[in-house]
């Protein structure tokens, strides 16, 4: 008969009752660590799939999660080989440049061809500098994640989640949650570019691919109201197609069409993307062009001219004809915060739209300035020439 285990001495029970507090705590704590990191994960994504614009979105990505998570570096960098996402931004009136912790990309693979490899999370100590083009703003990192975003089997970007603290993010650390959360994060991304696209269906002219006067009244007041608050200029450019109605009833509408489709190509050459183009009406076309001046202006509506007159236009149906247009120019002038910015922006179209009048009274084919004073005298002299 074998020996039954020798009854523990109280000593050993009163050990063993400690360790065992002891672990219950312990799971206790570790419970209740883990129902706080689910909870916020589902705030997260909630707040994710209520964005309702691109702009939001990213926001909530970076400064978002930045707050939710209390870590000091998040970096977002998202596949952008079309510029689609930027242009979706600069129609919102946000440079991308100027967001400091995203990063557009035309190819992952031509910008870290390692972490293109990446299908899911990669945890673990930061290293200099295999890991710097993902965070180039902070060496002293200690733990990173890096998240990749997967939507429909393509890559479409990564979340890169920074820690000072080494013991943050970890090989040994599950990382179901931050696959769910980089997954959401793609999923959230395809439907507000989606959105923004409907939006801005309704805000772009069907015949020249241009913003229409819907847009330009919805922009104007928030241009204004920059220019005036940091004390930036702003001008307006009016642009009308010399005799169109001519091109019509000798050619017909289609070659109308052509030339209008045409007139909005070369006018989009000339412009930087910030600058706002739109088919306000008809053969009227309409720019706004933030943080530049009259003089600057009336040198891009000089160039704009000459590059519209320089070359016939073809037509539907063959054949080509010349074109020309009559430009007014306007610029916002210097003025105070607190003055009313839809009045100012209403005198801005106007100046423009008076400048374009006086342009064609005076033979077409010309630029004109609302007022001339606001010109340096090499740049009215160089639009005198061209007259």
């Amino acid at each position: 008969m074998p020996k039954p285990p020798p009854t523990p001495s109280p000593t050993d029970l009163a050990f063993i009752n400690r360790q065992l507090r002891q672990r219950l705590t312990s799971l206790t704590r570790e419970a209740s660590h883990n129902e706080e990191v689910l909870k916020r994960f589902h705030d997260r994504e909630l707040t994710l799939l209520a964005t309702e614009s691109l702009p939001q979105l990213l926001s909530c990505l970076v400064d978002g999660m930045k707050a939710s998570f209390d870590l000091p570096n998040i970096q977002l960098v998202l596949h952008d080989p079309d510029h689609e996402l930027r242009h979706l931004l600069l129609h919102s009136g946000i440079e991308p440049e100027g967001l400091a912790d995203i990063r557009f990309v035309d190819e992952i693979a031509s910008f870290s061809p390692k972490h293109a490899r990446y299908r899911a999370p990669w945890l673990g100590p930061f290293r200099n500098p295999e890991h710097a083009i993902l965070f180039p703003t902070d060496d002293t990192l200690k733990s990173i994640a890096i998240l990749p975003m997967i939507r429909r089997g393509q890559l479409v970007g990564f979340i890169g989640l920074g820690s000072h603290d080494p013991n943050r993010f970890t090989r040994q650390h599950a990382s179901d949650f931050l696959n769910r959360l980089a997954t959401i994060s793609a999923i959230c991304l395809e439907n507000t570019a989606n959105r923004e696209h409907l939006v801005i269906s309704g805000l772009t002219d069907a015949l020249t691919g241009l913003h229409n006067r819907r847009y330009l009244e919805r922009r104007l007041e928030e241009e204004v109201t920059r220019a005036l608050r940091y004390q930036h200029p702003l001008s307006c450019l009016f642009i009308d197609a010399d005799h169109f109605k001519q091109i019509n009833d000798r050619h017909g509408h289609g070659a109308g069409d052509s030339v209008l489709r045409e007139l909005a190509l070369r006018v989009k050459e000339c412009l930087r993307l910030s600058d706002i183009a739109t088919r306000y009406g008809g053969e009227e076309f309409t720019l706004l062009l933030p943080q530049t001046d009259a003089t600057e202006a009336a040198k891009l509506a000089e160039r704009i001219r000459s590059r519209i007159q320089h070359k016939p236009i073809a037509i539907h149906g063959g054949g080509y004809v010349e074109v020309t247009v009559s430009i007014g120019v306007s610029a916002l002038p210097p003025g105070s915060s607190r003055e009313n910015p839809q009045q100012r922006a209403k005198h801005l179209i106007e100046a423009a739209d008076k400048a374009l009048y006086t342009a064609k009274e005076s033979g077409r084919n010309r630029v004109q300035l609302a007022n001339p004073d606001s010109l340096s005298g090499r740049a009215l002299e160089s639009i005198e020439l061209n007259d």
